[in-house]
């Protein structure tokens, strides 16, 4: 099987880079969701040439993965969505608990919810995967979650 190796993979990367850049400074709540999504794709897209997938994995993995990805997508917009809701409420004088208890069930919910995305991703990607990408996908994913970490915190710092 023959590896991945695309220029246009790393044109698209560059692009992607920039496009995160530029919605990072605009935070409204279209950008965040846009933000998410190419955070989401920027790492499927790192991810492909971290790991070295055949093009016949990439083939396979990537629309999975990316699928549920949109439907990981989604909770956390609705959750952010009802985490507002559950401020506002706090907020009311006097506060209705029969309404709060609603919304922490129904964040609790869309949280376990992620919770089994991001574990069905990891299902999926340990079904596909060699050992060795395997591997490489652990190291991946701490280095790709650390580095965006601290690119927010300078991003924070500069602001």
């Amino acid at each position: 099987m023959k590896k991945l190796k695309y220029p246009a993979l790393l044109v698209g990367l560059v692009w992607l880079a920039t496009q995160v850049g530029a919605a990072g400074r605009l935070i409204g709540p279209q950008n965040r969701e846009r933000l998410r999504e190419n955070l989401s794709t920027l790492r499927l897209l790192r991810m492909t040439q971290a790991l070295d997938l055949t093009e016949d994995q990439t083939a396979k993995i990537y629309p999975a993965v990316n699928r549920i990805e949109k439907e990981r997508l989604q909770m956390q917009k609705q959750m952010g969505d009802q985490i507002e809701e559950l401020r506002a409420l706090l907020k009311q004088e006097p506060t209705d608990q029969s309404l709060l208890a609603g919304k922490i069930k129904t964040i609790r919910d869309l949280r376990a919810g992620i919770k089994t995305k991001d574990e069905e991703i990891e299902e999926y990607l340990n079904a596909n995967l060699t050992v060795l990408q395997k591997a490489k996908y652990v190291l991946f994913s701490i280095d790709f979650y650390r580095s965006l970490g601290e690119k927010i915190g300078r991003y924070r710092r500069l602001r």
